[in-house]
């Protein structure tokens, strides 16, 4: 990953209130990590700030890599770029009908307003069937006036999106040369290049929400790389994508859309990855950050992954993705008591700025936090990213203003039932994506991380019956830990549309070969240090008649990758009908099968992290750091503080006990124990009678 003369490797994930990083000298094994405050609108600020505070001198890093969250607040606060459409004429309004779903499920109405408006939607006259058929070529006049037109109406960025595209990408790709030779950037995003996929709403809506964000992320990245040269920088910088692998900048430029969940995602791989050192194939991951609570499921050693996802109502992204929940409980959402006196939590966050009530910064709304801070969990002398002292006043007064005071309860009851709340909400979160999947809880450990991930994990864990908990050595820096551990990664798809049988196997191979090439191409073109390469092809299948596909892996019985020349309608039929098995049970016999789909994924695989570097006790001084009042079930009662880098593989702490770190805090709950392993996680689980 980095040479002999730069043998430093970092990874740094911006978040909402936290700027975390880890810096990994591969020739020592040594590692640092940092946790600074995020300055929003200035994301690059935060970054170099947390690079400064772990790294000593930038010409010995070899590679820095990054988690953004910059794509996604673009989204989420509707500050990308004013875009324009270009399309088949008479399909200028696909992205504003939608899929004709509502906000709320049970709601008779609801708003949308789609990022491009109706007035930046053009249509131009083409036409290509949906068997490849190029009805009416495009005119290159045509496009160029359409342009002119968007230019004159403030576009700055421009998606081209032509009905069928993905069948035969001609039209399009004359149309992308006429823009890119007349555009006077390089915010021009192409379906066929995008998302060359069947679904012209989730192929329009990818597409423009790409070139929506190109403008904002290329810029961003632009200042971003002008910094670190500026400071002296001159490895590598690669950026997580939402896959849980990671890209060039480059390629991060030209394809934006694919950053959307790029922290969460990196959080989710590297929690994999910890699980699986110490032989758990199967957990629940919960990140806790400032603004949210983030939950993926990783079954069978590697986090399940999603072909789409809504950023919010109607911004639709079909792209390969970490399947990821996420919820408004995160350690600056807001308690606010609503019309009918119940207690609520979030959505609303107070963020880093001006963050919790403690943190004396003009907020006076009391935040989960705050609840945390009054209720003894946190150390308000010793908070985590290198804060001043918390106000606990400030938290005390904001608490019972607004749910104390309103609801007749004393300040602790308050703020436990602000804790209770939260807690109930992510243990909401976590059986969403495992009970209520048919997952057994008994099968699967939480592994909690973020800033507060550790603070309320043997609730979660006792709520949803799981079978305890794995707490992360360093938990509050997880996602820059999985920036780090991230490998090259890039997927490929091509719509095939059409039933097996009539499917000549020397075309699928063909097909999985071209992808199998581009996706080669692209990890080759970063320039990153790799140790090998994975390519693992699959296919969406269904019946004849069904709507949905299932993702089939080309695998055989064994379980071994399947090569392009050795693909047959045998063989395909064989890994569609055990995996179909695999899922429901059974198979339809008599029903014909229809292969919807190729989706490749090339891997680039980076050098591994020693993770037995992490489990090195970090200081020597007193284990014990004394002990504090803790606010459980309406009574205070005393729980032992602990410093948890003075811990070694063996050591076993019973609750109530509270252990501190830098960039986080664990709270064993009384009856509960945690036993350090060799790689310094802690083993959470009740105490045996």
């Amino acid at each position: 990953m980095a040479d002999a003369d730069r043998p430093h490797v970092v990874g740094i994930d911006v978040g909402g209130t936290f700027t975390d990083v880890v810096n990994v000298d591969e020739a020592s094994g040594a590692v640092r990590i940092g946790k600074v405050s995020s300055t929003r609108t200035r994301e690059s600020a935060g970054f170099m700030a947390g690079l400064g505070r772990t790294v000593d001198a930038l010409d010995r890093v070899g590679a820095i890599v990054h988690g953004t969250t910059v794509g996604t607040n673009a989204l989420l606060e509707r500050s990308g770029a004013r875009t324009g459409i270009i399309t088949t004429a008479g399909f200028s309004d696909v992205l504003e009908m939608r899929r004709r779903d509502r906000p709320s499920t049970w709601g008779l109405w609801g708003d949308f307003v789609p990022v491009s408006p109706r007035d930046l939607r053009v249509g131009v006259a083409e036409r290509t069937l949906a068997d490849g058929t190029v009805l009416a070529h495009v005119d290159p006049d045509d496009v160029a006036a359409a342009a002119r037109q968007l230019l004159d109406r403030g576009a700055v960025a421009v998606a081209v999106t032509f009905l069928h595209s993905y069948a035969d990408p001609s039209n399009e790709q004359a149309a992308a040369g006429v823009l890119r030779a007349m555009w006077p950037n390089d915010a021009v995003s192409i379906s066929s290049e995008i998302l060359p996929e069947i679904r012209e709403f989730e192929r329009t809506s990818t597409t423009t929400l790409n070139a929506y964000l190109q403008p904002v992320v290329g810029g961003y990245l632009a200042a971003l790389e002008t910094a670190l040269a500026d400071a002296g920088f001159v490895g590598e910088l690669l950026i997580v994508a939402s896959n849980g692998g990671v890209m060039s900048v480059e390629a991060a430029r030209r394809f934006p859309v694919r950053t959307a969940l790029s922290g969460p995602a990196a959080g989710g791989g590297a929690a994999a990855a910890i699980a699986g050192a110490v032989g758990l194939a199967d957990v629940l991951t919960g990140d806790v950050g400032g603004t949210s609570f983030d939950v993926a499921v990783v079954s069978g050693g590697r986090p399940v992954v999603t072909a789409q996802t809504t950023i919010d109502f109607g911004m639709v992204i079909r792209t390969p993705m970490i399947e990821i929940s996420t919820i408004g409980a995160g350690g600056g959402s807001i308690a606010w008591v609503d019309r009918s006196g119940l207690l609520r939590i979030g959505p609303e966050s107070a963020g880093g700025v001006p963050g919790p009530a403690c943190y004396g910064m003009g907020n006076d709304r009391p935040t989960v936090t705050d609840a945390h801070v009054v209720l003894g969990r946190i150390n308000p002398d010793r908070p985590i990213g290198g804060r001043d002292a918390l106000d606990v006043k400030a938290a005390r007064a904001a608490i019972d203003r607004v749910v104390g005071e309103p609801l007749g309860l004393s300040t602790e009851d308050a703020a436990e039932a602000i804790f209770a709340i939260a807690t109930s909400a992510m243990a909401g979160a976590l059986r969403l994506v495992s009970v209520e999947r048919g997952h057994d809880p008994t099968r699967f450990r939480l592994v909690p991380f973020g800033g507060g991930g550790g603070l309320n994990c043997c609730e979660l864990v006792a709520d949803i019956g799981l079978a305890g908990a794995l707490v992360p050595r360093h938990p509050g820096v997880i996602s820059a830990l999985g920036c780090i551990m991230a490998d090259m990664r890039h997927d490929m798809v091509r719509t095939i549309g059409r039933p097996l049988d009539s499917v000549d196997p020397a075309e699928l191979s063909a097909l999985m070969s071209g992808a199998e090439a581009e996706g080669m191409a692209l990890v080759e073109h970063s320039g990153a240090r790799l140790v090998g390469t994975e390519v693992r092809h699959h296919l969406d299948m269904h019946y004849v008649g069904q709507t949905h596909a299932v993702t089939v892996p080309l695998v055989d019985a064994s379980g071994a990758a399947i090569a392009a020349s050795a693909v047959t309608t045998a063989v395909v039929r064989d890994a569609f009908e055990r995996h179909y098995r695999e899922v429901y049970g059974r198979l339809l016999d008599g029903l014909d099968i229809s292969v919807a789909t190729l989706r490749t994924t090339v891997t680039g695989l980076r050098p591994e992290v020693d993770l037995r570097a992490l489990g090195t006790p970090d200081s020597f001084g007193s284990r014990r750091l004394g002990s504090r009042r803790l606010y459980v079930g309406g009574a205070w009662i005393d729980a032992e503080v602990l410093d948890r880098g003075t811990l070694a593989p063996g050591d076993r702490v019973d609750g109530p006990a509270i252990l501190e770190q830098a960039d986080a805090t664990t709270v064993l709950s009384p009856g509960w124990t945690a036993t350090v392993d060799e790689l310094g996680n802690l083993t959470v689980e009740r105490a045996l009678p």
